[in-house]
């Protein structure tokens, strides 16, 4: 399935609406059953596919940048007596294998963003479940800082895909179930092996939810959870809204996009793509006022907003491109400059907000299943932040020119600004079992690093001279197109993530595992699977052996 755009505006919301009054949002799902756009599915009980799922990703954002004001979000349903019914079954089953899998990352990645609005920019979730949460629905509830569930005798929670579906939840349920909501394992069994899930006192005192309400009391209910929330939120000195303007971008035939720092070039024929990030000509802005006024153009913001757009193109529009090449070019002392005014005024809210940003997007590159490869020559700026694109990369090949010095540098941002989704900076992963050299490299922030030093400071793979760069290179990429990718997948996944497992390298290890293998198990996706039986009169058919 081709994605036009992964972009949108409230005024052309289809399945969501936005609404704000002072220190509370309301983001309410009311799913059109079919948009005319000719879907082989129907999205019926509020049921959602990836363009629901855009529009609230748009939200999440635009409630950071544009309504800093906002303190509390309350999510809930126009629908009468269902909440959300998860992900369209008719959907998943109808669609490739590879569509599934980068449906529910992307999905997942928009859980998360709910928990990092929550975490780092103070905007504290609500599901206001006013019916029935099964499946996504359930799993988009707990991405919510509280849930509360109407008590009308037929609302219930649940996570239903075993007993229906013969899969799993999708966007990290079960373990959100036991890590977020500290659910007992026993009763966490018990509950996802539930068809009709489970409502009332029960789920509060298990902690599938924080409150249920009659509905004649609901509303009063829900709208105490939110008083109680917004006093405990401080005030965001400063803060003023920031539009969320629309990208500018130029798509070739081919499928290639030329954004204003970004270039996504394809080589079909190679299976393969080049993603190069620019450097702007000069730091420009250098105080908070300047950043602000500056806005969506301001380099740092936009430049990443172009490369996050351009990867999920890359995942969603793009399956048979397997090996990307990174490129930062252009200036490394102004990439070092730009670093130096992100990290001088980390505290005004809109620079905050940035950074975080950059980190949103750097953990896309970390989990998108392509392999990474980062040149270094001439040229190039992999310095500060745009470093971090070479320590996401799975190798470094680093040019070793003796007419022409080739560099890389450090910054403080390198230090802890752009965290994985384990939980430590990239550097302290690479260097897991020789902690030392984070702080080596730390210590000579701002230095430019030739290559001689940047190979002893281990920060890259490999360093070929001028005569065996370009054979060394189109060697590696030549062998790695030879491989399966479905092996470059899990090898690359595996060791991307080192050190610490947080729930966060949870969901996303057993994502990649579950489904690169349940979802094309014949008891899932099978003539006779539970997937295709889903709503049929006829009842799955299982191989019973277990392996």
């Amino acid at each position: 399935m081709q994605i036009a755009s992964f972009e949108t505006h409230p005024d052309r919301y289809t399945h969501w609406t936005l609404s704000v009054d002072g220190p509370v949002a309301r983001l309410v799902m009311d799913v059109v059953e079919d948009d005319g756009t000719g879907k082989p599915y129907v999205l019926k009980l509020n049921s959602y596919d990836v363009f629901v799922d855009i529009e609230l990703a748009d939200a999440v954002n635009r409630l950071r940048f544009e309504h800093p004001e906002v303190k509390v979000v309350v999510v809930t349903s126009g629908q009468d007596r269902i909440f959300c019914a998860g992900a369209n079954i008719p959907m998943l089953a109808s669609s490739p294998h590879a569509f599934k899998v980068n449906f529910c990352k992307y999905t997942n990645e928009t859980r998360l963003s709910i928990e990092d609005a929550s975490e780092t920019a103070h905007q504290k979730y609500i599901a206001a479940c006013n019916g029935v949460a099964s499946g996504g629905g359930y799993e988009l509830a707990l991405a919510c800082d509280e849930i509360v569930l109407v008590d009308d005798r037929s609302s219930a929670v649940s996570l239903p895909e075993v007993p229906l579906l013969g899969v799993l939840p999708g966007t990290g349920g079960l373990t959100r179930v036991t890590d977020k909501r500290k659910v007992r394992r026993d009763r966490a069994d018990y509950f996802s092996s539930l068809a009709e899930g489970l409502r009332g006192k029960r789920a509060v005192k298990w902690n599938l939810i924080d409150a249920t309400f009659k509905l004649s009391k609901f509303e009063t209910g829900v709208q105490s959870r939110v008083e109680a929330l917004l006093g405990d939120i401080p005030d965001k000195p400063g803060a003023s809204p920031m539009a969320w303007t629309p990208l500018s971008v130029e798509v070739g035939e081919d499928g290639s996009r030329r954004y204003g720092f970004v270039d996504l070039d394809l080589d079909a024929e190679r299976r393969r793509a080049t993603l190069t990030v620019r450097t702007p000509d000069a730091v420009g802005p250098t105080t908070a006022e300047a950043a602000r006024e500056a806005g969506m153009s301001w380099w740092p913001l936009r430049a990443f907003r172009e490369l996050e757009d351009a990867l999920l193109h890359l995942r969603f529009n793009h399956l048979d491109i397997g090996s990307v090449v990174l490129r930062a070019e252009g200036d490394g002392e102004v990439a070092l400059g730009v670093d130096g005014v992100l990290e001088a005024l980390k505290d005004d809210w809109f620079v905050g907000e940035v950074r975080h940003y950059i980190r949103r997007v750097l953990k896309r590159v970390d989990v998108t299943s392509r392999t990474f490869f980062a040149l270094i020559d001439e040229g190039t700026a992999f310095a500060g932040t745009l470093l971090e694109l070479a320590l996401a990369a799975d190798r470094t090949f680093m040019l070793d020119d003796p007419d022409e010095a080739v560099w890389v540098a450090a910054s403080p941002l390198n230090g802890g600004a752009y965290p994985m989704g384990n939980g430590i900076t990239r550097l302290e992963c690479r260097f897991l079992g020789e902690p030392e050299m984070v702080g080596q490299i730390l210590e000579r922030a701002g230095e430019k690093l030739v290559t001689p030093e940047a190979e002893e400071l281990g920060l890259t793979t490999f360093a070929p001279d001028d005569i065996d760069w370009e054979d060394e290179v189109r060697v590696a990429l030549e062998e790695r197109a030879s491989l399966s990718p479905d092996a470059l997948t899990g090898m690359e996944a595996n060791l991307r993530f080192a050190g610490p497992e947080t729930m966060e390298t949870k969901i996303f290890g057993r994502l990649s595992a579950w489904q690169n293998w349940i979802f094309q198990r014949p008891n899932a996706v099978g003539p006779h699977g539970a997937l295709k039986a889903f709503g049929q009169p006829t009842a799955a058919t299982f191989d019973w052996e277990r392996t």
